[in-house]
């Protein structure tokens, strides 16, 4: 791995072994019997190296990092023992990825941007009838690559520079307003009074609108043709939501998750959710916060 690639990941699980957990009131002993090899910070630092190589395959990263990330972690656990770790600490992934976008400056920022891609989880129907997912996951249809899909929608609400903020997944019948409701009732402690949230046209309409209002915040996105003239396009500033996503799929192997249950996808989201997360953290703490992507890193 490249020098930059450990000088991130040493700071990351420094700083959420000294910072994070006491914030969060989580410990390394919270759970009974023998105490694991792997802690849990080295773990989350583990998952986040996998995601930051675009390792997508479990078991061959669990390969890859036997072979080279030996030096870094005194123990690493099988793909069967990493992988159930990994699936039982979804809501710790979450966590952390908020406490990292509370120690960026961009916090405080009055733009939020929301949108949602499709995440499909079965390529073939006979992968959907055997699927653990079935009952939550769905069929839906992406209009920008014209095409269908079995799985969920990924609803994200970033910063303008792409740090998580608010996430969830959704079955794609669910109405995109619908869903975004949902999720920022969910999590309304994360929209500050004042905030712009700076949206697509799918999610035009007056409920809406008035809901997001009672939230504290503006409700701000492109006109659509039957309506009269407003804001425009805003073509430029819509692009930024839609970096973020390119970087979730190309880079952090979005949609070639694998997951086959419902805390699986849910946990492996989240930790590609959680290395875009840390990357830009460390890009702020490190004075490279003008770049909108994650840096490349050599294996």
């Amino acid at each position: 791995m490249s020098n930059d690639l450990d000088a991130l990941l040493t700071a990351l699980y420094v700083h959420v072994e000294d910072r994070v957990f006491p914030v969060l009131g989580w410990s390394r002993d919270h759970r009974p019997g023998r105490k694991p090899g792997l802690s849990d910070g080295e773990l989350i630092t583990l998952a986040v190296a996998q995601q930051l190589l675009g390792v997508a395959s479990e078991r061959r990263w669990v390969r890859f990092a036997r072979a080279r990330l030996g030096g870094l972690f005194p123990y690493l656990p099988g793909q069967s023992g990493y992988g159930k770790r990994l699936r039982s600490l979804g809501g710790l992934l979450a966590a952390v990825i908020t406490e990292l976008a509370r120690d960026t400056p961009s916090w405080h920022d009055d733009l939020r941007l929301l949108d949602s891609t499709p995440l499909p989880c079965a390529a073939s129907r006979e992968t959907v009838k055997r699927s653990d997912l079935a009952g939550h996951a769905g069929y839906g249809y992406c209009a920008s690559h014209s095409r269908y899909f079995w799985g969920f929608r990924l609803y994200l609400v970033t910063t303008a520079e792409g740090m998580p903020i608010i996430w969830g997944l959704a079955n794609p019948k669910i109405g995109e307003r619908d869903a975004a409701r949902a999720l920022l009732d969910h999590d309304h402690h994360l929209v500050a009074s004042g905030q712009v949230i700076l949206a697509d046209k799918g999610f035009a309409g007056r409920d809406f609108d008035q809901f997001v209002t009672s939230l504290g915040a503006h409700l701000i996105r492109p006109d659509r043709k039957d309506e009269p003239t407003r804001r425009g396009k805003l073509a430029r500033v819509r692009q930024w939501i839609e970096a973020v996503f390119d970087t979730l799929k190309g880079q952090l192997t979005l949609e070639e998750h694998g997951a086959r249950t419902l805390n699986g996808v849910h946990a492996r989201i989240a930790a590609r959710l959680l290395a875009l997360a840390t990357a830009i953290w460390h890009n702020w703490h490190t004075g490279t916060q003008a770049k909108r992507s994650l840096i490349a890193y050599d294996h």
